[in-house]
């Protein structure tokens, strides 16, 4: 079931991003009157085709998903005739001024762009739920350590970027230990909060206390990124980690079949005593199979019962389970999460300052790459894209919106790359064109295309060798 949801949801998400940026080539060439000969989502054999319009444009769906494209009338590859009446030659492609061309070209692009900040503005209005920036106790002599983070510290702001959840304070990091630079962290202190709850104040009232820290990063190499890097800093998220009390038992599972009971308190498993309700996970995860004897209490009384854990597998993974939740208080877990929300017209700003900080993330990204000062392990295909689609749909509406936003963005970058074969060398050209007065020679666009294919399947295979060596390494 999970590689069926993982292969419609990919799908779906190829669908909805190269029709859009296909959409954006086909607007802007009609609005140009380019005649159009086919519309295609997809590449190779057509699987459904249909005829519409004054042109008898061609709409396809082919066998291979990974892509698609506009065919537009070019007398340079015979898809328009040279003798045919003026009219009809100057709907050719090749014979459009060449601010047109560039405006069909990078309407592809530009409509993933806005597709992305669309998908963003839905999500701003509808509201992103998210973990508080709290942080956990950071890892003795680590460096979160050494610049005086203590538990509970709520994480307000990285640099200059006010941060709300953990996922913008982690996207703020990442851009600070892409650049391998300190970064400075400003955070939340309250010094009247009882141990272990954490502070529902964001206000500055009189009993919160704010204060800057300032993170380096030296302590990562480049392979960090490819990881879970905010662990190697030694900065994490902090987690509620309640009483061994149960709060909730599943039907049929193995602590409904031994009777535990609501409010019972697991005092020790195995003569060990358990004092958290962290520590009984790890035991009964690992205890697949196993009879391990509980001792409980219950109304004040003390008493043993054998459970043993049931084999669960999820994600690939097979661990221990009985079945029960903790007994926790709702009021302080819920002060770790929030929900992040805008008004309908403030979220258009919001929706395009994420996209362009994406998208200017992805070019350091890239660039870093190139220069060698980030691995290329961290360049992922389309394995690895469709596991990220499958997980983000059985996560909701919310996190799926969010895949797509950022996969449009990405894919507006890529195409905008000065690489021959992709939108941004075809721009690279007319460019050229402007300043030089006249279009690029043939010959120079044959070698560019060779050129620019040879790169574009170098990185395709790359990106598939870290795909592969992602599954089997994990």
């Amino acid at each position: 079931m999970n590689f069926l949801i993982t292969v419609a949801a990919f799908l779906v998400a190829i669908g909805i991003l190269v029709t859009f940026h296909e959409l954006g080539h086909y607007w802007v060439a009609r609005w140009c009157d380019v005649k159009i000969l086919r519309f295609s989502i997809g590449f190779g054999k057509p699987l459904w085709l249909r005829r519409y319009g004054p042109d008898q444009t061609e709409w396809v769906i082919a066998a291979l998903p990974l892509g698609g494209y506009v065919r537009m009338a070019d007398e340079r590859d015979g898809s328009a005739e040279t003798t045919a009446p003026s009219a009809e030659r100057k709907r050719a492609f090749n014979n459009k001024p060449v601010w047109q061309r560039i405006l069909i070209v990078m309407a592809g692009p530009v409509a993933n762009f806005i597709l992305a900040a669309f998908f963003f503005w839905v999500l701003f209005v509808a509201g992103t739920p998210g973990m508080k920036p709290y942080v956990a106790t950071p890892v003795a002599a680590s460096a979160a350590a050494r610049a005086g983070f203590a538990e509970l510290d709520l994480i307000i702001r990285v640099g200059n970027r006010e941060v709300f959840t953990w996922g913008d304070a982690q996207m703020a990091l990442l851009e600070a230990a892409v650049e391998h630079r300190p970064v400075e962290i400003e955070i939340e202190q309250d010094s009247g909060k009882p141990s272990g709850q954490p502070n529902s104040q964001r206000n500055g009232q009189s009993n919160n206390q704010r204060l800057v820290k300032s993170l380096l990063m030296d302590s990562l190499v480049k392979d960090d990124l490819d990881k879970d890097f905010l662990a190697k800093l030694g900065l994490t998220p902090y987690r509620l980690s309640p009483l061994p009390v149960v709060g909730q038992i599943a039907v049929n599972s193995a602590a409904a079949r031994a009777d535990l009971r609501p409010a019972d308190r697991i005092i020790a498993i195995g003569g060990n005593p358990v004092s958290r309700w962290d520590q009984l996970v790890a035991v009964v995860s690992q205890g697949i199979g196993q009879p391990l004897v509980f001792m409980i209490e219950r109304d004040g009384r003390q008493f043993e019962k054998v459970i043993t854990p049931d084999s669960v597998t999820e994600n690939g993974k097979t661990f221990g389970r009985i079945g029960v939740k903790p007994d926790v208080d709702r009021a302080i877990e819920s002060r770790l999460f929030t929900t992040v929300r805008y008004g309908p017209i403030e979220a258009i700003s919001h929706a395009w300052g994420k996209v362009w900080d994406t998208s200017i993330f992805s070019l350091k990204m890239m660039g870093r790459m190139i220069m060698g000062d980030i691995s290329w392990k961290n360049l992922s295909g389309p394995v690895t894209i469709a596991d990220y689609a499958g997980k983000s749909a059985q996560m909701g509406w919310v996190q799926y919106l969010g895949f797509l936003a950022l996969i449009s963005v990405s894919l507006g970058v890529l195409n905008l790359l000065p690489i021959p074969v992709l939108d941004g060398g075809q721009l690279m050209y007319y460019t050229f064109e402007v300043f030089k007065g006249s279009p690029v020679s043939e010959r120079t666009i044959e070698i560019g295309q060779q050129i620019g294919l040879t790169l574009l399947l170098g990185m395709t295979a790359f990106a598939f060798y870290n795909d592969i060596h992602r599954l089997v390494a994990g």
